[in-house]
């Protein structure tokens, strides 16, 4: 089982002073490091600048954040599932998680990121700002970037297992797992008889399954397995994968 999450848009810094700072080669997939090292230097470099909140694509209020990325080699770093805070987050509740279910989200999951392609749950990172969807100079649009980059390492990662999507599509779009071994999971709200897509809940779904996933007695291996776990929260769906579109699971709720 290979769980595959989007980051936060906020980042939380470490509550606690810490000495801990990026390593780029003790993060999962130590083979970006060169790629990493490239947007970290892009990165830096335009929040240094006027045009900082244009390529990024912020509002006002969160330049500070942005001109903290100019620091980011030494600025404090914490595991990722602490880092990045949030709907999904909040709704895996990876505080919570036992020893053994760490070691199993350590081993399983993997976090997308505009700045590092993707980093492990216990990665430690600092608090950063940078968006999938965001073309840096001299790195274009950074989901490009990272398709070309991830494809190998990403491939490895996931092997022969069963590959659980809950990414949104901008951060889908830096790594395609083959279709049959694919379940991107989906959440439907129920008003008025009429099954809506509300970004919230479904943040919330996806997160909460997630959790649900690492808590399992036994770590599912197929499609069935993980709507079985689902079906213990959720009305479920699944819809068999088709050409290049993998296998959907439909979680649906009612208001």
């Amino acid at each position: 089982m290979l769980i595959l999450l989007p980051p936060s848009e906020g980042k939380t810094p470490p509550a606690e002073k810490r000495d801990a700072r990026l390593d780029l080669n003790s993060l999962a997939m130590p083979e970006l490091a060169p790629q990493r090292r490239q947007v970290l230097t892009a990165l830096s470099e335009v929040s240094a600048g006027d045009e900082a909140q244009e390529v990024l694509k912020v509002g006002a209020r969160v330049i500070p954040e942005v001109r903290r990325n100019t620091e980011l080699d030494q600025a404090p770093a914490a595991p990722a599932w602490q880092i990045y805070t949030g709907v999904l987050f909040e709704a895996l509740k990876p505080e919570t998680l036992t020893a053994a279910q760490h070691r199993r989200a350590a081993e399983s999951v993997r976090i997308f990121s505009g700045l590092f392609g993707a980093v492990g749950f216990a990665d430690q990172i600092p608090a950063y700002r940078l968006s999938m969807g965001v073309s840096l100079p001299g790195i274009g649009r950074l989901s490009t970037w990272w398709k070309q980059a991830l494809a190998e390492p990403m491939g490895r990662q996931a092997a022969d297992q069963l590959v659980i999507d809950c990414r949104s599509a901008t951060y889908a779009a830096a790594y395609s797992p083959p279709a049959e071994q694919t379940l991107a999971v989906n959440s439907f709200t129920v008003r008025n008889g009429q099954r809506k897509v509300v970004t919230h809940f479904a943040k919330h779904a996806r997160g909460e399954l997630a959790g649900m996933l690492l808590r399992s007695r036994r770590r599912p291996t197929n499609v069935d397995e993980v709507a079985e776990i689902a079906s213990a929260r959720w009305e479920v769906e699944v819809r068999p994968a088709t050409g290049r579109r993998g296998h959907q699971l439909d979680l649906i709720s009612s208001e």
